[in-house]
């Protein structure tokens, strides 16, 4: 099965159920649009005949550089019906970062929203490849005059093509999309997934989710973040309705949003649970026809979940592990919640987990190893990145396959139940993101007179952990931590730019003059490292 037969089926089987409740890209204030799935499978065959007429076809890379809206979502399916392998890239990355994703993926084409066309078209002037470009917005959408030259009208080209269902482009085999994510050397990597990775995935967790067609699902996590995406991949696999939102900024906007649509699904990362436990306006069971709330990023913290429980006593409350080249590894059965609160769960059904040594040999319950993820849903490497891939993807327990050495150091318990420790790599999760801290050190060599950076990660109560920089300056230059803020901000997505930042005289560093960045994260954690 490819994974457009997800809108296919649910189309055919519920053509005038609401599919969609999402903003238009680029609208202000609360405009937003009802999209049945009749009008949906409509919208994603004349885009997808758009992007053949342009000439994307089979195998062919689609970059979606759109915010949470109809338009994006419209645009995935659109890729796929086209045969193509799409991704979503986060709106708030920049210029640079930008070309060298489409140069990396060698793009076809890029879709993007009025308010982000300078950034996207100055990346792909940059991209030879970039033969077609949509922008969708207002502006776009009634005056092709005033788009730049060469940039298609998003609006004009669907009113132009016809709704019937372009000639299906390919076998469950091919690749569908490529989720961008950071890398530990500070340059992106490109997860790639086929069809059937993706079939695999969402059919694990919608059968534990217990998923029906009934659901309702709010979902305010980006597309751009794997597991935002699935919760669209998802929806639709089950003809449920999907309400989309912008991001968790205004969370009194969302929790109206629950009561009002009457959702039944709500998926949140730790740092949304944080401030959703903040507000004071919360009562037990305000939400009755809450059914199920999932959080993954880390396991939440028992008090947060035993508030969780007071405030929805209905909804079950699912607590998993999983990371984008596989989506996710582990779930703990909500029952579980009362015994073992701090355990990420067991294997996603049709997968398995196991903990390893160094030697790829499982070890006993207790002792901290490598978790090895083995399914369908383990992705096929990063793109035109063979020495990282096998890193990742190594032999089996069979001599036909390879499976996934995770990075994440675990424990299992007497009964098989997993328990995260840490993360060999250096990457930080904060806000739900990985940040690579070598693509933030990148930046802050950028400012004049930086003579040392390391970047590490601090326990905070709503982010789970900040990222901080640890600065060594020449002393003729006057450097103040907003003005280390702000140069970040304007080169990195939002959720890389540091939150704190210390001076120091000198960074601790080995006999060969590399920083000591364990040290440096120690100190920052109020830990001791052994011979350092």
């Amino acid at each position: 099965m490819r994974v457009e037969t997800f809108l296919r089926e649910s189309a055919r089987r519920f053509p005038g159920k609401t599919a969609l409740v999402a903003p238009r890209a680029g609208a202000q204030g609360t405009a937003e649009v009802r999209l049945s799935y009749a009008d949906f499978d409509a919208d994603t065959n004349r885009l997808a005949h758009a992007l053949r007429t342009a000439g994307v076809g089979r195998g062919e890379r689609v970059i979606i550089f759109l915010s949470n809206s109809i338009e994006a979502v419209v645009s995935i399916f659109a890729t796929l019906k086209a045969g193509g392998v799409f991704s979503v890239v986060n709106p708030g990355t920049k210029p640079d970062k930008l070309a060298y994703i489409l140069n990396k993926y060698r793009a076809a084409a890029i879709i993007t929203e009025e308010r982000l066309l300078p950034i996207a078209t100055a990346a792909a002037c940059r991209a030879p490849s970039v033969a077609f470009t949509l922008a969708t917005g207002s502006q776009a959408g009634h005056d092709q005059g005033a788009l730049p030259a060469g940039v298609q009208s998003y609006e004009a080209v669907l009113a132009a093509s016809p709704a019937h269902p372009p000639q299906t482009a390919g076998i469950d085999l091919d690749l569908a999309m490529i989720v961008t994510t950071s890398g530990s050397t500070g340059l992106p990597k490109g997860v790639m997934m086929t069809h059937q990775n993706i079939v695999a995935a969402a059919t694990s967790i919608t059968t534990y989710l217990e998923s029906r067609a009934e659901d309702i699902v709010l979902s305010a996590l980006p597309l751009a973040f794997d597991y935002g995406l699935y919760q669209l991949l998802m929806s639709v696999r089950m003809g449920s309705t999907l309400i989309l939102e912008k991001s968790f900024v205004y969370p009194a906007v969302v929790l109206q949003k629950l009561k009002t649509e009457k959702v039944t699904g709500f998926p949140l990362v730790p740092t949304m649970v944080a401030l959703l436990l903040q507000r004071k306006d919360l009562v037990p069971d305000m939400f009755p026809e809450l059914r199920f709330i999932t959080s993954t990023a880390a396991a939440l913290p028992p008090p947060q979940i035993l508030r969780l429980r007071e405030l929805f006593p209905r909804a079950r409350i699912f607590s998993m592990y999983g990371l984008t080249e596989c989506k996710r590894c582990t779930w703990l059965p909500p029952e579980q919640l009362d015994r073992r609160a701090d355990s990420v769960g067991i294997a996603i059904p049709g997968t398995e987990a196991y903990v390893v040594d160094e030697q790829g040999r499982k070890v006993a319950p207790g002792v901290v190893g490598e978790l090895v993820i083995r399914g369908a849903h383990v992705f096929k490497g990063y793109w035109d990145n063979e020495e990282a891939t096998n890193r990742m993807l190594r032999p089996g327990p069979f001599p036909w396959e390879k499976v996934l050495y995770t990075g994440d150091l675990f424990k299992t318990d007497a009964e098989g139940f997993l328990y995260f420790v840490g993360r060999k790599d250096d990457i930080i999760k904060s806000a739900g993101e990985k940040v690579s801290p070598k693509e933030v050190e990148n930046v802050l060599y950028a400012l004049p007179g930086v003579r040392g950076a390391v970047v590490v990660g601090v326990p905070d109560r709503v982010l789970g952990m900040a990222i901080k920089a640890v600065l060594v300056v020449d002393p003729q230059v006057r450097l103040t931590a907003r003005e280390v803020i702000g140069h970040c901000a304007a080169r990195l997505e939002q959720f890389m730019v540091p939150k704190l930042v210390e001076f120091r005289d000198a960074l601790p560093q080995t006999q060969t003059g590399k920083i000591r960045r364990s040290q440096v994260q120690a100190e920052a954690l109020g830990l001791a490292i052994a011979g350092e």
